[in-house]
């Protein structure tokens, strides 16, 4: 018999707004105007033309759909030893009926050829602090982060030179940019550890609005995860405006009207607006043994559809409850874990070896206990005591459980962190689940008992309903997968079985 609380999912903010927090950062990472993203330069730019970049004092509003939520602004220098680059955001913005402010700051040091020296970088909102340093030296990225108490150092190995993305449009902008030019840039991303192709493309000259007056600028596209975003480039390399993911657009603003401007409001409710309709009223959803899926308006090589109780045919998505009956022969047959060495490290979010963690973790479950017997206690562990609210952060397992405080990225990370510290590997997967009438998107965990189940600890589960729909699985950076289908996706339930 599946373990599940007697959860009340009418209450729409115990769905995931987290994710929203996580796809921001990295939207926001990877615009042509902003610092968070690193990235190696195409080899048919050619920057020794290029002696000096003017001084930029940049200041921009934040629009959703015409409403201001935010306000950005950029400082660009030369120093004796190179460049500096600063920037910081603030948003406010609106999950689940909650409305959060949220800032981004982050900065960096170019070398005189505009390759990266340092940067630092930081997402704060409410309780929630993440911050991660990082220092370049000869082909080495030495990074170090903190999440509450919580330092880890990353070395990464560099095959390419690395460079900050608004030093290398300027650059390129001054350079020339001719239409029809295309460049790919490997981006790396310190809110997630990952590195992503991206792809820049130069569209053409067009007359932009901007403050009243008609700028003649150079239109690029650039193709991030499966989203489009798009800016308009001045002939000094300034970004005057940007279009991009959820009805965002950024316009260049004077500092009076950023700061002193329109009234900074919340955004619209991006979880409700990101939300899918359902075309059929699902009852009681823990009561449902198997759901079929009809889904269209997306690339089906995108996302993790097939496998486990998942199956994907003539796109059709079958789901089927999992049986936890036969967890115990499973186990004894598949008792080493070598090849699942990846989802028992900890992680800069999955905190599983730190002491308040671990010692948590011993606490709660028994050294002779069997997998699903341990999986049961941490699961209602989480479930019992992690008040349920969203957070618009990057969620990590130790300032989870110093704030005791989460959606359902926050209850899969601490999940993942307890389970891993008591040696069951753990997966983060992220997809849809149903709640009155609609699919919200949403994060739980795949825990390996003897094979792999699913749980959810914001709905008390293991396993989960079959209202729970994959489209990706992994570590947290899988997440990111979503952003190509957000918006795109339709979904037409078939049958539901009990």
């Amino acid at each position: 018999m599946p373990f599940t609380k007697p959860l009340n999912k009418t209450k729409p903010f115990w769905i995931c707004a987290a994710l929203f927090g996580l796809i921001f950062a990295v939207l926001f990472a990877v615009r042509l105007d902003l610092f968070k993203s690193l990235s190696t330069v195409p080899q048919s730019v050619s920057l020794s033309s290029i002696d000096t970049l003017p001084a930029e004092d940049s200041w921009m509003n934040i629009f959703q759909n015409g409403r201001k939520i935010g306000s950005s602004h950029t400082t660009f220098s030369k120093t004796a030893s190179g460049y500096r680059f600063q920037e910081k955001i603030h948003m406010r913005i609106n999950t689940m009926g909650l409305v959060q402010d949220i800032s981004l700051n982050t900065g960096g040091r170019l070398n005189p050829d505009f390759t990266l020296s340092s940067f630092d970088f930081e997402i704060s909102s409410g309780r929630f602090r993440f911050v991660v340093e990082g220092t370049i030296s000869n082909d080495l990225l030495s990074i170090q982060t903190q999440s509450f108490e919580s330092k880890r150092k990353i070395d990464i190995k560099l095959k390419e030179r690395v460079y900050i993305m608004p030093g290398i449009l300027k650059a390129v902008a001054a350079s020339g940019l001719v239409p029809g030019d295309e460049f790919a840039f490997q981006i790396f991303d310190p809110a997630t550890m990952g590195r992503e192709a991206a792809i820049v493309k130069v569209i053409g000259r067009e007359e932009v609005l901007n403050q009243g007056i008609n700028k003649t600028a150079t239109k690029l596209s650039l193709m991030f995860k499966g989203v489009t975003q798009l800016a308009w480039i001045d002939e000094n390399g300034e970004v005057l405006k940007e279009k991009g993911f959820l009805g965002i657009s950024l316009e260049k603003t004077t500092r009076d009207n950023a700061l002193f401007g329109l009234p900074l409001e919340a955004s619209q409710d991006l979880t409700a607006l990101a939300s899918v309709p359902s075309n059929m009223l699902i009852d009681d959803a823990s009561k449902l043994t198997r759901l079929e899926v009809e889904i269209g308006g997306i690339k089906y090589d995108d996302i993790d559809l097939h496998g486990g109780r998942q199956s994907f045919v003539d796109n059709v998505l079958t789901i089927n409850i999992e049986s936890l009956s036969d967890l115990a022969s499973f186990a004894a047959k598949n008792k080493s874990h070598e090849d699942k060495k990846e989802f028992l490290k900890p992680t800069p979010f999955v905190q599983s070896d730190h002491p308040k963690i671990r010692k948590l973790a011993q606490k709660i479950v028994s050294g002779n206990e069997v997998p699903l017997t341990k999986a049961i206690r941490l699961v209602d562990w989480v479930y019992k005591n992690i008040d349920k609210r969203p957070v618009l952060s990057l969620p990590d397992a130790l300032s989870t459980l110093e704030n005791r405080m989460g959606d359902c990225n926050e209850h899969a990370v601490l999940l993942a962190a307890l389970a891993r510290a008591t040696g069951i590997p753990v997966k983060i997967e992220a997809g849809l689940v149903y709640l009155n009438g609609r699919f919200y998107y949403h994060a739980w965990n795949l825990l390996y008992l003897g094979k792999w189940i699913t749980a959810d600890a914001l709905f008390g589960q293991i396993p989960v309903d079959v209202t729970h729909i994959r489209f990706a699985s992994g570590q947290q950076k899988q997440q990111l997968d979503l952003m190509s289908i957000i918006g795109k996706i339709k979904l037409k339930i078939i049958n539901q079985t009990l």
